[in-house]
């Protein structure tokens, strides 16, 4: 059983997104994908309103980014920069670029391709997943930091970048990584084994090329963020249509979560990014919820999924909100039959949020708030009603 969608609009949003068909195309620079300038770089969520206020691990990470674009010679100057608005801060998702919790993207960072070609709707974005080390999403300010961060953009990147020209069927992988457990966010490690087999079986990798194959080995999130460009991907093919309240972005920055529905693809809903619900070890506080990943689960996957994911269930289960063991037939709209026998319900309106007064939950990392020791957590995050409850309302009025 699924939500049951009656409006028009709504409808026609949800035939659109059934009809794509999100395919991984290989890699490019920011720079040459999204024509980023050399100063701006994004981060997850909507806008951070206040520039003295930016969150420190956004703020780690564009200082990190900063030095490595040879904006700045050192973190102080560049912190400098940033504060004082110099170094621009933006949505990513307003350049249809999807990043992880505290990872920015900058000008020559390379970004993932993931194009429709369904609908021919259009192309998504996502930076490379960092791996288990100092990764970006971390929001760590290091020289291990930027070391790292240079090795995957000089070193890591370009070898995607030349050989990888076949184009990987997205719905095919995440269909396989479910049926095996996966639920596409928290936990993706068959996804990012079967594209590992992928690239070694069309030679864009080789376990001799042992650092380029470690990397992603040992880094059972690589699928992660092609997933959520996939999401983003997919979801695009909804935009302007005219009174759905079909949720085709969301995010979170730290101190504002947000929504963006179809019918006004340019507009933020925002309310407050409280911490989400989990243990918090290592921090003395925990960071509000922070990322872009949210919209994996706002499509259907990830915590709105858990049913399909018991290892994900037993680890996070008790942190969901209570009585939400049927969440996805609850609010999602439609059973999902790219995905076989899954019987695998997507696609959630701000209506259903409002007819039910339920709210979608998220599976999210949780960092330290001082951004000193990186992801000190990881718990569920239950999007406040008020989004969508505010969408609705400003459809009505307008």
């Amino acid at each position: 059983m699924t939500y049951s969608v009656s409006h028009p609009a709504d409808l026609e949003a949800l035939r659109r997104v059934l009809a794509t068909r999100p395919c991984w195309m290989g890699m490019a620079t920011a720079r040459d994908s999204i024509s980023l300038d050399k100063d701006t770089l994004l981060h997850a969520g909507p806008e951070l309103d206040h520039l003295e206020e930016v969150p420190s691990p956004i703020l780690n990470s564009a200082k990190v980014a900063a030095v490595y674009e040879g904006l700045c010679d050192n973190f102080s100057a560049a912190e400098k920069q940033i504060t004082a608005g110099k170094i621009r801060l933006m949505p990513a998702q307003d350049y249809d670029v999807v990043t992880p919790l505290a990872a920015v993207v900058s000008s020559s960072m390379y970004l993932h391709k993931v194009l429709d070609v369904g609908l021919n709707s259009g192309v998504a974005w996502a930076p490379l997943n960092g791996g288990s080390g100092v990764a970006p999403r971390l929001g760590i300010c290091s020289d291990a930091a930027l070391s790292h961060l240079s090795w995957m953009h000089d070193s890591f990147a370009p070898i995607l970048a030349q050989k990888q020209k076949k184009e990987i069927d997205l719905i095919d992988i995440a269909q396989k990584a479910i049926q095996k457990g996966d639920d596409c966010h928290g936990r993706t490690p068959v996804g990012t084994n079967q594209i590992l087999e992928q690239l070694i079986n069309d030679g864009v990798l080789s376990k001799s090329a042992y650092e380029a194959y470690s990397f992603i080995a040992n880094g059972p999130s690589f699928f992660l963020n092609l997933w959520m460009a996939a999401c983003k991907c997919m979801l695009n093919a909804a935009r302007n249509i005219d009174d759905s309240t079909l949720v085709i972005s969301a995010g979170a920055n730290g101190i504002e979560t947000g929504i963006q529905i179809a019918a006004s693809p340019d507009q933020w809903f925002t309310a407050p990014a409280s911490v989400p619900n989990g243990l918090i070890e290592g921090a003395e506080t925990g960071l509000g919820a922070i990322g872009d990943s949210a919209i994996v689960d706002n499509m259907g996957f990830g915590a709105m999924a858990m049913p399909f994911a018991p290892e994900q269930k037993q680890l996070l289960g008790s942190f969901m909100p209570p009585n939400t063991e049927s969440i996805g037939a609850d609010l999602l709209s439609v059973i999902d039959t790219r995905f076989n026998d899954l019987q695998l319900p997507i696609g959630l309106t701000a209506r259903a949020c409002v007819d039910t007064g339920i709210s979608p939950v998220v599976s999210l990392g949780i960092l330290d708030a001082k951004g000193e020791a990186g992801r000190v957590g990881g718990g569920i995050f239950t999007q406040p009603l008020a989004l969508y409850q505010n969408a609705v309302e400003w459809l009505d009025a307008s």
